[in-house]
C-alpha cells in the first residue's frame, strides 16, 4: 500500500476567510486571507510555497462560482512557483487537491497551496448565480437535454436524479430532513457558520419546495468567502506545528459514462466506482471512520455517500438516519460537523476539508467529535460532489 502516491502527502495548514452572505471584501481579498492563514497555520513562510492549484479555475464570469484566477493570487502573494494548476475536467472539486498530490509526487512541488473561492451572495444582487441557463438564452450542448424540463438551475436538475432515488428507496421527507436538521445542530455549535438557528422536522417540511423533492433545506447556501488548503511532502510536515495528518487514500475514477445527462446510474450517480477505487487504495475499513465530511450540496448526496461508502447499503439510507442520532456528533458515524454547505455556506467541499483537519486535530471546540475511545478521530472521509463530479478521500493522523 505504500506506493501510493497520496501516503507521501499531508495536510499540513488550512485557512479560511469569513463566510458570509454579502462580503466587505473583493474574492481576492477573502482569498489572500484564507492563503495567508494557512501558510501561517503550517508553520511556512510564502517563500516556501512553491506550488499552487485551485478548481475549477478563475473565470472570472459575473456569477461568483469561480472569481479568482491562479495568476491573480500567485501575483498579490509574489510567490515562485514551480508548478500551477487549475482543475475543471477532474475529479469533481477535490480534483485540485488530486493534481497536487500528483505534482508532489512527481517531486514538482514541496509544498501547494489550493485555494477555492465563492463570491455568490454578493453575485446574487447582480446575477443568476449557480445557473446552468437563463431564461431567453439560447440552449446548446448537454442543455439541449434539459429543455424540456425546464432545468435553468442545479437544484432543478438534481431533483430529476432525486426523484428515482425516492421511487427506488422509499424514502420519507421526514426522513430526509435528518441530514439538514444534523447539519443545523453542528452548526449552531459553529460561531462562523451562516445559518445557525436550529430546524426540526415541522420546519423543514413546511420550508417551500423548490423543486420535487427538494425543499429549501435541502439546498446549499451561496456564500461569499475562501477556503486555503496547504499539502506538504510527509518529510516535510513531520516538523510542523500541526500533527502529521496525510491522505490514506483517494477516489478518482472514471470507469463510467461520464456525462450529465447519459449516467450509468441517475440514483447513486458516479460514486460507487469513486469509493471502490478509495476502498481498494487502503487497509482501512469504513468501520475505522471516526468522523465524514460528506458532501451536500444537496442532502440527496450526502444520502448518496453513505450508501456508496459502504456506512449502509443501498436505499437504506433511510433506516440509518431515521431519527437523526447516528449521524450526530455522539452518533455511531458523525457527520458534516460544522454544519455543512446546507447551514455553514457552499465552499464546495473545500468547508468540509478544512473542517476535517479541525476535527483531527482537536480543534472543534463544543463539536468536537471524540473518536473511537474517546481519544480523539484519527480517521476522517471526505467526500465531494454529484453527477459525474465525483471525488472522495481518507486522511489519516498519527
Amino acid at each position: 500500500m505504500s506506493s501510493y502516491p497520496e501516503k507521501q502527502t499531508a495536510i499540513t495548514g488550512i485557512g479560511q476567510s469569513q463566510i458570509s452572505r454579502g462580503a466587505d471584501k473583493s474574492a481576492l481579498g477573502l482569498t489572500i486571507d484564507a492563503a495567508m492563514q494557512a501558510i501561517e497555520n503550517a508553520g511556512l513562510k510564502r517563500s516556501d510555497i512553491d506550488g499552487m492549484a485551485c478548481w475549477p479555475g478563475g473565470g472570472g464570469e459575473a456569477n461568483g462560482f469561480a472569481p479568482v484566477s491562479i495568476p491573480a493570487l500567485q501575483d498579490a502573494l509574489r510567490l515562485k512557483l514551480n508548478w500551477y494548476s487549475n482543475a475543471s475536467e477532474t475529479s469533481g472539486q477535490f480534483g485540485a487537491l488530486f493534481n497536487a498530490i500528483g505534482a508532489i509526487a512527481a517531486g514538482l512541488a514541496r509544498h501547494v497551496i489550493v485555494f477555492r473561492t465563492m463570491y455568490e451572495a454578493t453575485a446574487r444582487k447582480t446575477s443568476f448565480a449557480n445557473a446552468l441557463n437563463k431564461p431567453g438564452e439560447r440552449v446548446y450542448g448537454i442543455f439541449n437535454w434539459y429543455a424540456p424540463y425546464h432545468v435553468y438551475a442545479a437544484s432543478l436538475q438534481q431533483a430529476l436524479f432525486f426523484n428515482q432515488y425516492v421511487h427506488r428507496s422509499g424514502i420519507r421527507p421526514e426522513q430526509i430532513a435528518q441530514i439538514a436538521i444534523n447539519g443545523r445542530r453542528n452548526a449552531a455549535l459553529n460561531p462562523a457558520a451562516v445559518y445557525r438557528t436550529p430546524i426540526t422536522v415541522d420546519d423543514y417540511l413546511a420550508a417551500p419546495i423548490i423543486a420535487t423533492p427538494l425543499r429549501l433545506f435541502d439546498c446549499d447556501v451561496p456564500i461569499d468567502g475562501a477556503t486555503a488548503i496547504i499539502l506538504s511532502h510527509r518529510d516535510a510536515a513531520r516538523d510542523g506545528p500541526n500533527p502529521l495528518t496525510w491522505i490514506e487514500a483517494v477516489g478518482s475514477s472514471m470507469r463510467y459514462r461520464n456525462n450529465w445527462v447519459q449516467l450509468d446510474a441517475l440514483s447513486t450517480q458516479a460514486q460507487p466506482e469513486v469509493a471502490r477505487m478509495m476502498w481498494n487504495r487502503t487497509d482501512l475499513t469504513v468501520k475505522d471512520i471516526d468522523v465524514a465530511e460528506l458532501y451536500d450540496g444537496f442532502s440527496f448526496h450526502t444520502l448518496n455517500w453513505l450508501e456508496n461508502l459502504g456506512v449502509c447499503g443501498l436505499y437504506e439510507a433511510k433506516d440509518f438516519i431515521a431519527d437523526g442520532k447516528a449521524i450526530a456528533l455522539d452518533g455511531e458515524f458523525p457527520i458534516n460537523t460544522n454544519g455543512g454547505a446546507l447551514s455553514a455556506g457552499r465552499m464546495h467541499a473545500y468547508g468540509q476539508v478544512h473542517e476535517a483537519c479541525v476535527q483531527l486535530w482537536g480543534q472543534g471546540g463544543a463539536r468536537q467529535v471524540k473518536g473511537k475511545g474517546g481519544q480523539g478521530p484519527k480517521v476522517a472521509a471526505l467526500t465531494t460532489a454529484g453527477g459525474p463530479l465525483a471525488g472522495c478521500f481518507l486522511l489519516a493522523r498519527d
